[in-house]
């Protein structure tokens, strides 16, 4: 099967490679695309010799790379994480607005070039998101969870994995008082198939709107590298 008929499966074909070259610490646009491109940092404390982990971030529908990245920077170097942030090909994912391809295809890209450069621990690799990045989030991840071990879903508002791949782990969080997403309608629909499917589910509710806070990020960051 063509890369082009995987990518509309919502396939991923990019894995770490155990040769990496040496990837610049810090702050670096990638350059795939002249408009909407996508960022990678990594940590003040990432050594080439020693596996990272790494997250992708997917920003919320009408957003970009900025947005998604900014989710997790805080933490980045606290916990040693690789970030790589993309901007999607239109306002928002692909399938929300019609089915996998063009966003598929361009996160293979941007994973190609990161584990060309960086090395990536396969044991904690995750893909994370808010609002319509985290319904792309959940859906990637478990379509592709022979190569991701975790996913996060902050306000999450559906799913439509193509596959159940593998078992990642799944991070849900949902404010109780979303007018945007309402928690009844999305996250409480979204978590018990999940569970009864098998997948281990940690589930946060808090006491808010259409957000993430910052307690809510570290306990996520930190779930994914215990």
């Amino acid at each position: 099967m063509t890369s082009k008929l995987k990518h509309l499966e919502g396939q991923l074909l990019s894995r770490p490679t155990q040769q990496p070259e040496t990837a610049a610490i810090g702050l670096h646009l990638l350059k795939l695309d002249g408009q909407r491109d996508e960022f990678r940092y990594v940590p003040r404390r990432y050594q080439p010799n020693r596996p990272a982990p790494l997250v992708l971030t997917l920003h919320g529908a009408g957003g970009d790379a900025e947005d998604g990245l900014n989710l997790l920077q805080p933490l980045a170097d606290e916990f040693g994480i690789i970030l790589l942030a993309v901007d999607s090909r239109d306002r928002t994912w692909d399938v929300i607005v019609s089915q996998y391809g063009s966003d598929i295809a361009f996160i293979d890209q941007a994973l190609a070039q990161t584990f060309r450069y960086c090395r990536i621990d396969p044991t904690r690799l995750a893909i994370a998101g808010f609002s319509d990045g985290a319904s792309y989030a959940l859906s990637v991840g478990i379509t592709n969870g022979n190569l991701f071990t975790h996913s996060i879903g902050f306000s999450p508002g559906f799913i439509a994995p193509v596959a159940q791949e593998g078992h990642p782990r799944l991070f849900i969080s949902h404010g109780t008082q979303d007018t945007v997403l309402p928690i009844d309608h999305c996250s409480r629909q979204i978590v018990p198939p999940l569970q009864q499917a098998g997948y281990e589910v940690r589930y946060r509710e808090f006491n808010g709107l259409h957000a993430v806070s910052a307690a809510i990020v570290r306990e996520a960051v930190s779930w994914f590298i215990e």
